[in-house]
């Protein structure tokens, strides 16, 4: 009797046995699939419908091969030339759902994870779409308080001041954390541009911190710095 939504697989390398073990349904790891192997969701459902009626099919260099079923569960084995990507079971109500279901998985986490991993380049986000475990983000957001610093034992042995400003876009608010130096970069009211950030969890609540690579701009600043020569090009005498 098959309890669970996939089946391990001998997939060859460490690193998609890392990805099977964290999946949370078929749906999302044929999300991401679709991510890691350029397939459109589109493209790979209509695949799966194919496979499930005529034994085989391919998308891009995915081939995919319908093994059997188990009572309501249709079993696929999807291969990339000789290596074996997954093997897993779907439910016959996923595949007869109206529309692609694929499409409702392309946002979670495990998908964006991987994205932000195989671009290796800052993300532009809303605060909305901010996820713990997200890389190299890029932000602008306005500055709606910081907090007074305090000074905390840090994990490497010494002290640091550490404040947090409370920062919000037009899609919500978020937390980002400011280390010794930054604290003085930022004021309540600044707009600020956000480089290379990476979210996190602490005590449950999300929250954006810079690292060694992230920085923090006040925005108006430089607007004024662009606008200077404009001004003085326009001021009598000149």
């Amino acid at each position: 009797m098959v309890e669970r939504s996939w089946l391990p697989y001998n997939v060859g390398t460490k690193r998609v046995k890392k990805e099977l073990k964290r999946k949370k349904s078929a749906g999302e790891y044929l999300a991401f699939i679709s991510a890691k192997y350029d397939v459109n969701p589109d493209t790979l459902f209509c695949a799966l419908l194919s496979a499930g009626e005529n034994r085989k099919s391919r998308c891009g260099n995915l081939s995919i091969e319908c093994r059997g079923k188990i009572k309501d569960r249709i079993i696929f084995l999807i291969t990339d030339d000789s290596e074996v990507v997954a093997q897993l079971s779907v439910s016959a109500t996923f595949l007869t759902k109206e529309g692609n279901p694929l499409r409702n998985f392309m946002e979670t986490d495990m998908v964006r994870k991987h994205i932000a991993r195989k671009t290796k380049s800052p993300v532009s986000c809303s605060i909305r779409d901010l996820r713990a475990g997200m890389n190299h983000v890029n932000l602008k957001a306005k500055v709606l308080e910081v907090t007074q610093p305090k000074q905390v034992f840090t994990r490497y042995g010494n002290y640091a001041s550490l404040a947090k400003a409370v920062i919000a876009d037009e899609t919500g608010k978020i937390k980002l954390c400011l280390w010794n130096d930054q604290i003085d970069s930022v004021s309540a009211g600044n707009t600020v541009q956000i480089e290379n950030a990476r979210t996190s969890t602490f005590r449950g609540e999300r929250q954006l911190s810079l690292g060694k690579n992230g920085t923090v701009s006040n925005i108006e600043h430089f607007e004024d710095e662009m606008m200077q020569p404009d001004l003085q090009q326009q001021s009598p005498g000149s």
